[in-house]
């Protein structure tokens, strides 16, 4: 029996977030594994209900559990406490800072089916990407100690964040990228800035040497402007990215940007030991909350994540990716990825999960 958190969040969160336990009983159900999905606060919902974002009960639960499957936190009603105490730095760094989520895994490919939501040029999208991103996410700029201000009111007043890696911090991420990359395509870039940080000559030296163990695997450094010029003007060059939580956090966003829609992207952030919190790309989208137009597509992608990555289901992690390819193909969308004048045609957040399931159930096998 898997246990699985359940941290639905806010805004739309709670909407995609039943879309993907649907899909998660119906591949159960259909390659007979149990499973247990157990819900927690997190977020803005936590500080209306326990006064806090990460309460320990919400911890405690997912200590208890096999994996963390996460939807989207934060909202403008909670955007007047300090920085600290808000949902997003509260909960999400929390999380990943208790159970050392040091890995975070970010795919972005353009379908051919939507080719035609891509912001880039018709002749760059027509040749589609497969990209993953690999993150730092425990160390750097995020995390690095001393940061704060100093002489507050006065002309000097400043604040400032220190940028640091260890040897262990780059060598486990960079080991991860490789063993990624001899899975796909055989091709890491390494993003930096070593021109100018010495944490990025860090980062290019330990790299290199990880690198000498994967000889199967081609590597070349790319300076994180370069690289996010390169990922409008020809992203079919990428394969695995390996980056540190800064660039990461910006260039994995670009990715999601090419690919016409924020809504159809998952991500995975594990730990040494293989556990796993899975989440969307995207926000808490207030805007549209409670309408049930939501794009649920990224929140299922991240439990197909998770039946891979940390309740070893390979079979059903592929029917449900599978599932939500064959939809898309045969033209059912949601709102997000429809023009204003086919509106009128577009699937209900619930509707979309239906679907999926209707394909999963249709898939050959046990």
């Amino acid at each position: 029996m898997s246990t699985i958190a359940i941290l639905a969040g806010d805004g739309i969160g709670p909407e995609v977030m039943e879309q993907a336990k649907k899909v998660l009983h119906c591949v159960a159900d259909k390659y007979q594994f149990p499973i247990t999905l157990k819900e927690y606060d997190v977020g803005g919902c936590a500080i209306d209900n326990h006064g806090v974002a990460l309460p320990q009960s919400t911890i405690d639960g997912c200590e208890q559990s096999d994996a963390i499957l996460f939807g989207s936190v934060g909202g403008p009603k909670w955007t007047h406490l300090p920085p600290t105490e808000q949902p997003e730095r509260a909960s999400l760094l929390g999380l990943r800072g208790h159970f050392g989520l040091f890995c975070n895994m970010r795919p972005a490919s353009l379908q051919q089916a939507m080719s035609q939501l891509s912001p880039l040029r018709a002749d760059i999208s027509a040749q589609g990407f497969d990209i993953l991103v690999m993150r730092e996410l425990t160390g750097g700029i995020y995390f690095g100690e001393p940061k704060g201000r100093k002489d507050a009111g006065t002309e000097q007043e400043a604040a400032y964040d220190t940028m640091i890696y260890s040897r262990k911090e780059i060598s486990r991420i960079a080991h991860l990228a490789f063993q990624a990359a001899q899975k796909r395509r055989k091709k890491v870039i390494s993003v930096d800035k070593a021109n100018v940080l010495a944490s990025s000559i860090l980062w290019r030296e330990v790299t290199e040497e990880v690198a000498k163990q994967y000889p199967d695997v081609s590597l070349e450094h790319m300076y994180v402007d370069n690289a996010a010029m390169q990922l409008v003007k020809d992203p079919a060059q990428f394969d695995v990215m390996l980056c540190s939580n800064l660039f990461g956090d910006i260039l994995s966003d670009i990715c999601a940007m090419i690919t016409g829609s924020m809504g159809l992207l998952p991500s995975a952030s594990l730990n040494e030991q293989g556990f796993g919190m899975y989440e969307p790309a995207g926000g808490t989208a207030p805007d549209i909350a409670g309408q049930n137009i939501a794009n649920p597509i990224a929140q299922i992608l991240s439990a197909a994540l998770m039946l891979r990555f940390s309740l070893n289901q390979d079979e059903a992690a592929t029917a449900v990716e599978n599932a939500v390819a064959k939809a898309l193909d045969a033209g059912h969308l949601t709102r997000d990825l429809l023009p204003a004048e086919k509106a009128n045609t577009a699937l209900s957040t619930s509707e979309m999960g239906d679907i999926i399931c209707q394909f999963i159930n249709a898939e050959q096998g046990s």
